[in-house]
């Protein structure tokens, strides 16, 4: 509906220069007291005259400038490809919760950015217009090193991607998804499985995590002869889950490791309606793995065997990002998020 006053000016932005006037102090003291440089400078009545008049008139420091004023950037750029469909479980969904927190306390603004994927470079142009101390790709296709070049000419100190490797000048955040596919492996071997499924989800987007699961758990059955590994692709509806369930004799599997624990259960769930025994007691049972260890599984009957994640402290990554903002030279290096382990319990 058009309204009959005319289009509305865009408002003007209250100015720093405002905010010393309504305070009745200097410009200088507001950008002290707002960039949290005021200790031994500003007196305590002034800082609480200065916060209230920004308050007041709605007043908001400018990042971009307040950049050009420290000499590096202050935003921290997490980057998501647009054509991807990231699916992260509730731990990583924590982690970056926690991640987020941890730079704001640090100075930084956190943006989550997603740019056409036609190619890196691409991208990296995309990211670069937001003059980012740090980007971070945390899923999707990898950075190639004129991307990473492109960023860094652009003034981008520090460019960390996931693993396993990273393109020349860029450091590694690894956490390493085959490792959960060879502790998911070596458990069910352990328990003397030797054919086993591994579940792929059917959505996009996650052959990046799936892949090299499956490829962990091939290398702990390449140590025993005869063993059997074969990929099962899964979409999360009952529908795929019952028809995967129904082809279970065609395959006689004895153990299956799905991508997480939302496609075990369902699995779980599935195959127990078509008739089938879960468990670890029996060879006559299919065991079933899951990962990210999630409660609901733990609440399920028989309670869900699964790989956990132990995720280093957002607040060691975000002081890491800092130092390497900070130390724009220092040599590429790969840091590991974390680690995998095996909770085991009923279903295998």
């Amino acid at each position: 509906m058009t309204d009959p006053a005319g289009p509305r000016a865009t408002p003007t932005p209250p100015t720093s220069a405002a905010v010393a006037r309504r305070a009745g102090v200097s410009r200088a003291t507001v950008s002290y007291v707002l960039n949290g440089q005021a200790a031994g400078r500003v007196g305590e009545h002034a800082q609480a005259r200065v916060r209230a008049a920004a308050e007041e008139l709605g007043y908001v420091p400018h990042a971009a400038a307040r950049s050009l004023r420290a000499g590096r950037g202050s935003i921290v750029l997490l980057a998501a490809h647009a054509d991807t469909v990231p699916v992260f479980g509730p731990l990583f969904t924590r982690f970056l919760a926690g991640f987020q927190t941890a730079l704001h306390g640090l100075g930084y603004t956190v943006v989550l950015h997603g740019a056409p994927a036609a190619s890196p470079v691409a991208a990296a142009r995309a990211w670069a217009e937001l003059r980012p101390a740090a980007v971070l790709t945390l899923h999707g296709p990898p950075l190639d090193a004129a991307a990473v070049e492109l960023l860094h000419r652009s003034g981008t100190a520090a460019v960390l991607t996931h693993g396993p490797s990273a393109p020349p000048g860029a450091h590694t955040l690894l956490l390493d998804q085959r490792e959960a596919g060879l502790r998911a492996g070596e458990h069910l071997l352990a328990g003397g499985r030797r054919r086993i499924g591994v579940v792929r989800p059917a959505e996009p987007g996650l052959a990046a995590f799936a892949e090299p699961r499956l490829a962990g758990v091939r290398a702990a059955a390449a140590a025993h002869p005869g063993v059997r590994v074969r990929p099962l692709d899964l979409a999360l509806t009952e529908e795929s889950a019952a028809r995967l369930a129904a082809d279970w004799p065609r395959w006689d599997l004895d153990a299956v490791f799905a991508y997480n624990d939302e496609y075990a259960m369902l699995l779980m769930r599935a195959l127990q309606d078509a008739g089938r025994t879960i468990g670890a007691g029996s060879p006559d049972h299919i065991a079933v793995v899951g990962a990210d260890d999630l409660l609901l599984a733990r609440l399920l009957r028989p309670r869900l065997t699964s790989v956990r994640a132990e995720i280093t402290a957002p607040d060691r990554i975000a002081e890491l990002v800092d130092t390497l903002i900070r130390a724009p030279g220092t040599a590429p290096a790969t840091h590991r998020l974390g680690t995998f382990h095996v909770q085991a319990r009923d279903s295998g």
